[in-house]
């Protein structure tokens, strides 16, 4: 059961970019941000009821769970949604990867006590070689197509930014040691669509035009990508341990890039894997998959075993 579960992670987290990427073809991207947030939040709050898991009381942790929202919800969703307007899936669930990079990197900076070690800041330098090779500048000048994407990609790593961010400071905040991470991810939800549909008459606008394809995308985008897979891979840590269930992170790339070939017909460039196998293997040496063993399975680790979605 949890083999089960562990592939669907992979398989609804790496093909939350396919599901947006097709939602785009009826709304605006912040149209796209919106629904999937909102439909997310919904899912959770009848988990959370189902459930019998108890709302936090503490004013405190609602104030924490309002800049994490921000950073790991509301701005990611918008930049994402953004940013496949003219990068493609595959690549986009590539550049998600880097999230573990990107968070290592703002818990040195916002928690003192997370200081980088020789291996992880070697981990680290070899994401950013691996984002270079992502990025292909040997191919901006000679090909229009990569040169109109290199926004939307700086607007993808602005999107794991805010997810190193948000998680750095739900680590600092320590909001996540009285609740379980179900709880936790529905408030953020929750105040993250709030604060999108309080923008959204000014910034969510434009026509709408919905098939079957564009409905059904969104309600596994939001429904499934951004509800349900919390609750899931919560109960992996639970079975498996934080550093074990993690490793959903080598599978959602691989996920995304043939979802993106095999439904819409996308091309990858050979620098796109590449950059991506080098990103995964900074990853892997900055959290210690490489370079010496893990004390134990279940000892969480501080990059890998958060939890966040596509």
């Amino acid at each position: 059961m949890n083999a089960v579960l562990y592939l669907l992670v992979a398989l609804t987290w790496g093909s939350s970019f396919l599901f947006a990427k097709i939602g785009l073809d009826g709304l605006a991207p912040q149209q796209v941000a919106t629904v999937r947030t909102v439909l997310g939040a919904i899912t959770l709050v009848v988990v959370l009821l189902v459930t019998r898991r108890r709302w936090p009381r503490e004013p405190r942790v609602w104030g924490h769970l309002l800049v994490v929202s921000v950073f790991l919800n509301a701005v990611p969703s918008s930049l994402m949604a953004w940013a496949e307007q003219t990068v493609p899936s595959g690549l986009a669930s590539i550049y998600n990867a880097t999230t573990p990079i990107m968070t290592m990197a703002a818990l040195a900076v916002l928690v003192p006590s997370e200081r980088l070690r020789g291996r992880q800041v070697l981990g680290i330098v070899l994401g950013i070689v691996g984002v270079l090779v992502l990025v292909g500048p040997w191919n901006i000048v000679g090909d229009p197509a990569v040169l109109a994407s290199v926004p939307g990609q700086v607007a993808l790593l602005g999107m794991t930014a805010c997810y190193g961010i948000g998680l750095a400071y739900l680590r600092r905040a320590a909001v996540g040691s009285a609740y379980d991470p179900v709880t936790l991810a529905t408030v953020q939800l929750t105040l993250a669509s709030g604060l999108l549909l309080v923008v959204a008459p000014v910034i969510a606008t434009g026509p709408v035009q919905l098939d079957w394809r564009i409905v059904a995308a969104m309600a596994a985008l939001g429904c499934v990508g951004t509800g349900l897979a919390y609750a899931w891979n919560t109960r992996l840590v639970q079975a498996w341990g934080a550093g074990r269930a993690s490793t959903v992170t080598y599978l959602t790339p691989v996920v995304g890039v043939v979802l993106g070939v095999l439904v819409l017909g996308e091309h990858v460039r050979w620098n796109e894997p590449v950059g991506g196998l080098v990103v995964l293997l900074g990853i892997a040496l900055a959290s210690g998959v490489i370079g010496r063993r893990r004390a134990a399975s279940g000892t969480p680790d501080p990059v890998l075993g958060t939890v966040r979605h596509g």
